[in-house]
């Protein structure tokens, strides 16, 4: 193949970007925006060494789930990948998305094993509960939103389709403000410029909203008055916080954060837990579905009050807190300090005095545990896309547990990490979660139980 060359192609999958994927002369072609079963005459745009990328001339044969995307800028932003796919659409190829991962990594799990229909939402728009918009101007104006995908271009967006409203509303009621009071920008070159992000996010179950503007240093010139507008936007808005990030970056947070206005943290609710949320305090972005993805985890734990659990990869503790109402003592770790001050918090709030936390590494604590005595029946994980560290499985091999929860956002290196796995845990079933509707991300709950020997 060469770039320019045009040719027919049938379309028999998405790949895990959302794009078509199609074979020609045994070479594999991805084609953005084109959908399984679709005949489409496409032009090569890009050649490697094994596939090439290429873009729709025509659709000579349209699917049946294809369907005009709500977004006017779905086109161009790149956010969703799926808007052109119907929802239910969506959920059927999410699910092949996983099978396509098992197939190659664990042919005989893709075969085998119980694979269920992902679990979607009722109303799968506007679930977003924070929006983190880049800020940039051009002449006089002030504009907020995300990069064009591949370039340095800023794409205005004053209604996101997957963003919560009042994130879209408090975001551009913030940019006209700082154009009104002439504050300098943040260029994305250098660091001229003051304001570089707008985080928003808003408590969906309690009703609070946090401001926090991500800026190059410390000093804002018309600070009084900018407070006092920006609370004018929404009578939800009860914390304002400045976040200092000096360095040239595409990390959103600095080290440094600021109260400027109301309280430090907003107040959350998920199931029948309770959160209070920094500005930089991980909380996951679709509250809804997380309480479906929870209670997957807890069916696949199947505790009856006597078990000692583990929540490696713990995070601020929210999955190990879901399930110690009926587990005997839970443990959870992670590397980041920050994270393990907020579990501490979370368990103490919710008055669990069975459930710890510690700093450092799922493998070293779990090592050390054994040499103490303390050998856990469940093991719950949900680790980044990169999935499980080699020597942690290592670890939950010599261990042994009698499961293994694993909740994974990336089927790929879920099915990587199955060819340690299951040499010593058999996969009972597989759950696809559907938490990001109009984009290719899908989450899954495992549950892997040790085979008898």
């Amino acid at each position: 193949m060469e770039i320019g060359q045009k040719f027919p192609l049938t379309i028999k999958r998405l790949g895990i970007n959302g794009e078509g994927v199609g074979f020609y002369k045994r070479n594999v072609v991805f084609v953005k925006g084109a959908l399984p079963g679709e005949e489409v005459t496409v032009k090569v745009s890009k050649v490697q060494r094994n596939f090439a990328e290429a873009e729709i001339l025509n659709i000579r044969k349209v699917s049946k789930d294809r369907q005009e995307p709500s977004c006017p800028v779905y086109n161009e932003c790149g956010g969703c990948q799926l808007q052109h796919l119907t929802y239910s659409g969506q959920l059927k190829e999410k699910r092949d998305m996983v099978i396509q991962a098992l197939e190659k990594y664990v042919k005989s799990i893709a075969e085998t094993t119980d694979i269920r229909p992902t679990l979607g939402m009722d109303t799968p728009w506007h679930y977003r509960n924070k929006s983190s918009f880049q800020v940039r101007k051009e002449g006089k104006r002030v504009y907020a939103g995300l990069y064009i995908e591949g370039t340095n271009k800023l794409l205005n967006i004053n209604d996101c389709a997957v963003q919560h409203p009042l994130t879209s509303k408090i975001t551009v009621g913030t940019r006209k403000i700082l154009q009104k009071l002439n504050i300098s920008i943040y260029d994305g070159k250098s660091l001229d410029g003051l304001v570089r992000t707008i985080v928003v996010r808003t408590a969906v179950q309690t009703g609070e909203t946090q401001v926090c503007l991500v800026t190059t240093r410390k000093d804002i010139p018309h600070k009084k008055e900018l407070i006092e507008r920006i609370l004018k936007i929404d009578p939800s808005i009860v914390s304002i916080t400045q976040n200092i990030n000096r360095e040239k970056t595409s990390l959103i947070f600095g080290d440094e954060t600021i109260s400027l206005y109301g309280k430090e943290t907003i107040h959350e609710n998920l199931g029948e837990l309770a959160f209070d949320l920094s500005s930089r305090a991980f909380f996951q972005l679709n509250p809804e579905q997380t309480v479906h993805l929870y209670d997957e985890i807890k069916k696949a734990a199947q505790l009856t009050g006597k078990e000692k659990v583990v929540d490696a990869y713990c995070g601020v503790g929210t999955i190990g807190l879901w399930l110690a109402p009926k587990a005997k003592e839970v443990r959870g770790m992670d590397v980041v300090p920050e994270s393990i001050v907020d579990a501490k918090k979370n368990a103490r709030n919710h008055g669990y005095k069975h459930v710890r936390y510690y700093t450092g590494t799922a493998e070293e604590w779990l090592a050390k545990w054994k040499r103490d005595g303390f050998i856990p029946d469940v093991i719950t994980v949900d680790p980044p896309r990169t999935g499980l560290a080699p020597s942690f499985i290592k670890t939950v091999l010599k261990i042994k547990p009698k499961r293994f929860v694993y909740t994974s956002c990336n089927p790929s290196t879920f099915a990587k990490d199955l060819q340690e796995l299951t040499k010593f845990y058999n996969v009972d079933y597989i759950q696809p979660v559907d938490m990001f509707p109009q984009t290719a991300r899908v989450e899954i709950v495992a549950k892997l139980t040790l085979k008898k020997k």
